[in-house]
């Protein structure tokens, strides 16, 4: 194959935040928001990556296939096709030089795993332009390489598997152990509800020092508990877990992590017995356990869902990894405009930045577009 364009989109977690890493469950959903490439194979060993920028101004670099390299690449977004370069050949697939530009429609460190959408699209069309038949779980891991070894982010697996695996209406059920996939239908708008995304407008990165701390504090309550991960450690042994760890911040991650696997679970099962609503104070709830436990949120985040819950709210809580990006508010359908009205007005009133609202559909996962 000579070329073509492909999309992958970026995602939503519906709950289960910080858990990937710590083997346990996951609950997220595609946005129709991707990141779209053109690509074509080069003969020349070159990898050629091109995107267009703020105001329209072309970003391009030129890298020799042979020479990736981690920790040897401008730093920046070309780390994450770089890296996916990398790791597909270091898993023995024959990939060569190509040309890759890139068009995107999700704003970075907004929460919605732009750089997992930018590493599955270039897997993907590489997949096809070299005719690896690569299996979409198979893609992903290798982007989840790529994002930890070269582009040094150590974030967990479920953003590539959202954006390589979603289907379209539905919610995936992920468990980051064994892989596992169950799609739950998520009908919102059949039961009188919409989810909002609320974009804060203050920007992250998972490349920064803070993501890295509780992950390894994660590692390190595990290691004190005896367990392989903190998905070892059952909703009901989690009192004796606690007095187990005697530091206060390793304790209050631990909180989290294993208090966030019960609220999948719960999540899981409202939504396969058609209770959506159910969804609104298990959002709540974790998003008081990432402020309070996990202490990833900003003051942003939490006026979105204060005020989103004061307007009349059902659940609200951020979504993504934290230190800004968005958050998302469940909410019934007649109360949408006051919700949105609310948290403008919260915003103003603080003096931050307009957010950005807007509803958001559970869309389907990376494909090829012509």
């Amino acid at each position: 194959m000579s070329g073509g364009v492909w999309a992958a989109p970026g995602r939503v977690n519906l709950i289960g935040e910080h858990t990937d890493y710590n083997d346990g469950l996951v609950m997220p959903f595609a946005l129709d928001r991707t990141v779209a490439a053109t690509a074509s194979r080069r003969r020349d060993g070159v990898l050629r990556l091109s995107s267009t920028g703020t105001g329209g101004r072309y970003e391009t670099v030129e890298l020799r296939v042979a020479e990736l390299t981690p920790g040897h690449g401008p730093r920046g977004w070309t780390d994450y096709p770089a890296g996916v370069v990398w790791a597909l050949r270091e898993a023995g697939c024959p990939v060569g030089g190509a040309d890759l530009h890139y068009e995107s429609m999700l704003p970075p460190g907004a929460g919605l795993s732009s750089s997992a959408a930018l590493e599955v699209v270039t897997a993907l069309a590489l997949d096809e332009l070299y005719g690896l038949g690569l299996e979409r779980q198979r893609l992903a891991g290798l982007c989840h390489r790529a994002e930890n070894r070269y582009a040094g982010a150590p974030t967990g697996i479920m953003d590539q598997t959202a954006s390589a695996c979603c289907v379209e209406g539905h919610a995936l059920h992920l468990d980051t152990r064994d892989l596992s996939r169950r799609q739950i239908p998520l009908d919102l708008a059949a039961h009188g509800l919409c989810l909002l995304l609320v974009d804060t407008g203050v920007k992250h990165s998972h490349a920064t020092g803070e993501y890295g701390r509780r992950r390894a504090g994660c590692e390190t309550a595990a290691r004190t508990l005896g367990v392989r991960a903190l998905r070892d450690i059952g909703h009901e042994e989690l009192p004796e877990a606690l007095e187990r760890l005697p530091d206060p911040g390793v304790r209050a991650l631990t909180r989290h992590v294993v208090t966030e696997n019960r609220r999948v679970e719960r999540a899981a099962d409202a939504l396969t017995a058609g209770d959506p609503r159910a969804l609104g104070p298990l959002l709540t709830e974790g998003h008081a356990s990432l402020r309070d436990d996990f202490r990833v949120s900003c003051p942003e985040l939490d006026l979105a869902v204060e005020a989103s819950l004061t307007a009349g709210a059902l659940g609200a809580r951020m979504t993504g990894g934290g230190f800004g990006g968005s958050a998302i508010v469940l909410t019934p359908l007649p109360e949408r405009a006051a919700v949105t009205e609310a948290v403008r007005r919260a915003f103003a009133e603080a003096s931050h930045g307009e957010p950005g609202i807007s509803p958001v559909q559970p869309s389907g996962g990376a494909r090829r577009l012509s």
